[in-house]
């Protein structure tokens, strides 16, 4: 398009980059899920297999985008937190926006048939999604308490709604009437007293939601049957015992020159650079591995956080 007398059109095109040196999180929310949960036959008033398959994409999405170190899951909607010091796509916001929305969608849609094999995709589910930038850690922290929080004020609301509709025969404007003012310790003793639900033994996935996050993989260290590296020559004087007894011991059977034709054969010999080879090693074995994993567990409180420096750090 360049060069011709229609490329003036670009200019139209404006410029979004995203403040540099901030957190960047990209929350994604199922657009109509009301309907589409219906439509599907999700199970009240969680379904686990609707979880695991967020979970899923989640993750997939993790795995491609490397600068993704943290995400927070609940119902129908992820929350996604890039590193500090990303660039991916220049920070342009609709670049990263657009794009981490379709791969989610896709593998949403692509595992679908894996954790709903008797349940046929009646049509296409869609997400919609927005980018945030956050100055500090403490705001990031605060961010994920906020989502966490609201996944159980969620869930417990509607653990005791449908219990009311499916064991308390109300309809559902009944329940929400019946609901309506209530505080969470009114909901613990309605589900234990007339349902015997124990709300402390719901499962971790549905009080907590999900939190998916990059782990560093420990090195291994040396002493775990690896084959320790044979000693470098790093002179001609000093070292020639050493020498002879490692080529001794590989090799019985060969005639030990004397030590001047040792010392005139070492003279002639090219001198190498082991040190540059082991530099080069290290560089390879002190790159840090990571893992992604699933976790349903508390983000409110600091061990989470503290566990976890690298997740916060530059």
């Amino acid at each position: 398009m360049a060069g011709t007398k229609f490329a003036y059109v670009r200019n139209f095109e404006l410029p979004d980059p995203l403040l540099p040196d901030t957190y960047l999180v990209c929350r994604l929310d199922g657009h109509s899920f009301h309907r589409f949960s219906d439509e599907h036959g999700f199970a009240k008033p969680n379904d686990e297999r609707a979880l695991q398959l967020m979970d899923h994409a989640a993750k997939s999405a993790m795995i491609e985008f490397k600068d993704i170190i943290l995400a927070f899951g609940e119902s129908d909607e992820f929350s996604f937190l890039f590193r500090k010091s990303t660039n991916l796509y220049n920070r342009r916001h609709s670049k990263i926006l657009t794009t981490l929305t379709s791969y989610f969608t896709s593998c949403y849609v692509l595992s679908w048939s894996q954790y709903f094999p008797d349940t046929p995709l009646r049509y296409p589910p869609s997400f919609d999604g927005r980018i945030v930038v956050y100055p500090t850690e403490r705001a990031i922290r605060d961010y994920f308490s906020w989502r966490q929080a609201d996944t159980h004020i969620n869930n417990l609301y509607n653990t005791t709604f449908w219990a009311l509709v499916q064991k308390g025969g109300q309809t559902t404007t009944e329940a929400h009437a019946t609901l309506r003012g209530t505080v969470s310790a009114t909901k613990h003793e309605m589900l234990f007293s007339r349902f015997g639900i124990n709300y402390n033994e719901i499962s971790q996935r549905f009080k907590k939601g999900s939190v998916i996050v990059r782990e560093i993989v420990p090195p291994e260290s040396s002493d775990k049957g690896e084959d320790p590296e044979p000693p470098v020559l790093l002179a001609r004087s000093g070292v020639k015992q050493e020498r002879d007894e490692c080529s001794s011991m590989s090799d019985p059977s060969t005639n030990m020159p004397s030590q001047s034709q040792s010392m005139g054969e070492a003279d002639e010999t090219p001198p190498v650079d082991p040190p540059r080879q082991k530099r080069s090693k290290a560089k390879k074995k002190n790159k840090l591995e990571t893992t992604v994993n699933v976790l349903h567990c508390d983000i409110i409180g600091d061990d989470f956080w503290l566990a976890r420096p690298h997740l916060l750090g530059n």
